[in-house]
């Protein structure tokens, strides 16, 4: 691209707004936009969010071993957990604690806003007990409100149940309705709600004495076969669960003796134990003191006591289909540091960078990031394309969701609130720019400006995923479709409004090959990945009467 090129480009994008909401589907993306699933009443109310996609839910558990009262501090335990879960949800938090003797009461603390400002000394010294759940929250299906902050606690006829849930349940409406008719009455419009109800209905197959609890969790997975995780609390005991597509991620650490740190070598099962805890991801266990143990299977039910932990039952997928677990977790959702399917989050996105250069490499002298979504990729794209990585933005890490603006030429320069340029690794460069995704495109644009005036000459943009071409049903709040710049313009399109000199994808086939590589799997013919949102095939079908 010619100079005047780059500078009429850079004038044009000058004069627009940083939102894209001025552009108009291209003819070929019409009819796919015509397919667009309305989403209504379902998730009205929910938090708005100007770009990006929003994390799901994290959910936490933790019990101790041997004989209670114990000397491990669960609540602390739980906390900490959350804490470095926050990345999957800011709204909310919670954390329910039993001290495993008493069916009627819980200690219950939650509340609106990050972990840290919900869960202070005085609360804490009120949450004891021997084993508890957690919850960290961004709406996908309610409102962001107080009364939806989980875990969710009801009062049986048997005593106390809490449950805390990630994922978003695609047969909500028909379960709603079952769950109504059954004389049960619902006081959110909370998927996470609903479940917890319907956990407290006598499973088909009746009970003898008393209640059947994996009995009834089992009668839950038959009538809404997904999109969760769950845990699960009673007065002295904890399940697991994950659906049997296995959309949603849930793992097995186990604590272990302070000392223990001389013997990291030894197997993780040779290690005693002070106790379990059970996690939306591994990313925290180090920090608890906990070793990563293993992935609940899909469809797997897990039980927790002061014994030990054991698998109840494992419910098979519907039709025998292969399971379905969320790919963007690997692109995007989860901690860098986290392990899914025997690999580590880090690995995978570093192989995504590296078939990506395969893919769509191109001319140029430095590869680099939009930090800190994109980085692991442009390690590997730089690795596969034999370049320097050099870091080209600087990220100020007190700037918030809000801001406000008050003219339109501070508004075309908001990334600068986020972002400053190093200039001196960009003068005179030409430059690849990697990043994990683009959802609506109102941010990539100011960055390459930036980049543009610190001096860049080539701004080449590296996606390191496929396009996002349809809303998500199954716990991520990715925008409808006709949010979705990618069903607005395709990359040469993009490249031209963003004033890029060039934009690519990774493709679906090459994102499938990045992840499966070193997938650790005993059944390769039930593997199987979530790709709804960029090939519009979903694993359990659309939701039912679609009354979003």
């Amino acid at each position: 691209m010619d100079n005047s090129s780059q500078a009429q480009q850079q004038s044009q994008w000058d004069q627009r707004p940083v939102t894209d909401d001025v552009l108009e589907p291209t003819t070929s993306a019409m009819d796919q936009l015509a397919l667009s699933t309305p989403l209504g009443k379902k998730r009205a109310g929910r938090g708005a969010v100007s770009s990006g996609l929003t994390h799901e839910c994290g959910v936490f558990g933790a019990i101790a071993t041997g004989e209670w009262p114990t000397q491990i501090d669960v609540a602390q335990v739980i906390c900490l957990g959350l804490v470095a879960l926050q990345h999957r949800g800011q709204e909310s938090a919670g954390i329910v604690t039993s001290e495993g003797h008493c069916a009627k009461n819980f200690n219950v603390h939650k509340g609106m806003g990050m972990i840290n400002n919900i869960f202070t000394d005085d609360s804490m010294k009120k949450l004891k007990g021997n084993l508890g759940i957690g919850h960290t929250r961004y709406s996908t299906s309610a409102a962001s409100e107080e009364v939806n902050c989980q875990p969710f606690v009801v009062h049986t006829a048997h005593g106390a149940l809490a449950v805390a849930h990630n994922g978003e349940l695609v047969n909500c409406e028909s379960l709603r309705k079952d769950v109504l008719s059954r004389g049960v009455g619902l006081s959110t419009h909370s998927d996470s709600e609903l479940i917890t109800q319907a956990l407290c209905l006598n499973p088909p197959e009746g009970e003898v004495d008393g209640p059947d609890w994996p009995a009834r969790i089992k009668h839950l997975m038959q009538l809404a076969p997904l999109s969760y995780s769950l845990v699960i609390m009673l007065k002295d005991k904890i399940y697991g669960v994950r659906d049997p597509y296995g959309n949603r991620p849930l793992c097995i650490g186990k604590i272990v003796p302070l000392t223990i740190g001389a013997y990291r070598n030894e197997k993780v099962d040779k290690l005693p134990a002070e106790g379990w805890v059970i996690s939306s991801e591994s990313c925290g266990f180090l920090s608890i003191g906990a070793r990563y143990v293993r992935e609940v299977q899909p469809g797997e039910i897990v039980e927790m006591t002061r014994d030990g932990i054991k698998t109840i039952d494992i419910i098979d997928c519907p039709e025998n289909r292969r399971h379905a677990f969320c790919i963007f977790e690997y692109v995007y959702f989860a901690r860098s540091d986290s392990i899914f399917e025997g690999q580590m989050v880090y690995s995978v996105r570093l192989q995504c960078g590296r078939q990506l250069a395969r893919e769509a490499g191109v001319d140029a002298d430095i590869v680099s990031s939009v930090p800190e979504s994109g980085t692991a990729a442009a390690h590997g794209f730089a690795r596969e394309a034999n370049l320097n990585f050099a870091e080209v933005l600087c990220k100020n890490r007190y700037v918030g969701r809000t801001f406000i603006q008050p003219s339109t030429r501070l508004r075309q320069l908001g990334v600068a609130k986020k972002f400053g340029a190093l200039s001196e690794n960009v003068a005179g460069k030409r430059l690849v720019l990697i990043d994990d995704s683009i959802v609506r495109g109102n941010t990539i644009g100011p960055i390459i400006k930036l980049l543009r005036d610190a001096g860049a000459l080539e701004v080449h943009i590296r996606i390191a995923s496929p396009p996002l071409l349809y809303p998500c049903y199954m716990g991520i709040n990715i925008p409808t479709r006709e949010e979705l710049i990618a069903n607005k313009l395709n990359a040469e399109e993009l490249a031209k409004y963003v004033g890029a000199d060039s934009l690519a994808y990774l493709s679906v086939e090459g994102l499938k090959k990045a992840v499966q590589l070193n997938m650790a799997v005993k059944k390769p013919e039930q593997v199987g990945h979530c790709t709804a949102c960029l090939t519009g095939d979903y694993p359990g079908g659309l939701p039912d009467e679609l009354e979003w």
